[in-house]
């Protein structure tokens, strides 16, 4: 090989270092170098600021949707309170004592023997215009019992002989009904 053919494979180091030593003028660096550096490096600069403020809004729009999930999370909390106190309510008023005692205070009495029409117009069973039942009155040889909230009364212990024991699902001494206490509601 030649000296010309080694010049050819030679990086551009070594070819500078080979100028300088046979005394060609040494090789200076352009100053256009640094100036093409310069874009690229206020490109990655634009880069990474423009994703530092994304994830900025990123963070602060997740937060904003945790408050809001967290205010929801609180209503929802607050009405299905509400909505179990109103179906205590409609089981207290639904009961059937509750609403035998709600048709008395209203006036309604209870219905004799049904009477059915058939499809042809025969009239099954014999109308009749219902009427009040006679209001209980206690057996004469029973004393009546006063209420049990008086101060001085003492509180019966047990039903008298021959009378029926109150039941667990009578309403209170005060007339209200009881709710309905079922687990799972």
């Amino acid at each position: 090989m030649t000296k010309a053919g080694k010049v050819a494979t030679l990086t551009r180091g070594q070819a500078a270092r080979l100028g300088r030593a046979l005394g060609g003028r040494p090789a200076r660096p352009r100053p256009g170098g640094q100036a093409a550096r310069m874009p690229f490096v206020l490109l990655v600069v634009a880069l990474l600021c423009g994703g530092l403020i994304s994830l900025l809004l990123l963070n602060s729009a997740l937060n904003e949707g945790s408050f809001q999930l967290s205010k929801l999370r609180k209503e929802t909390t607050a009405l299905t309170d509400e909505e179990q106190a109103l179906q205590r309510d409609v089981d207290a008023y639904s009961a059937p004592d509750a609403l035998q005692r709600r048709a008395h205070e209203l006036g309604l009495v209870p219905g004799g023997s049904p009477v059915f029409i058939g499809p042809d117009g025969k009239v099954a069973g014999s109308p009749a215009v219902a009427e009040a039942p006679p209001s209980p009155t206690p057996p004469p040889g029973t004393p009546a019992v006063p209420p049990s909230g008086s101060p001085g009364a003492p509180a019966p212990s047990a039903p008298a002989p021959g009378q029926p024991a109150p039941s667990a699902g009578s309403p209170a001494a005060g007339g209200s009904p009881q709710p309905n206490q079922t687990p799972g509601r």
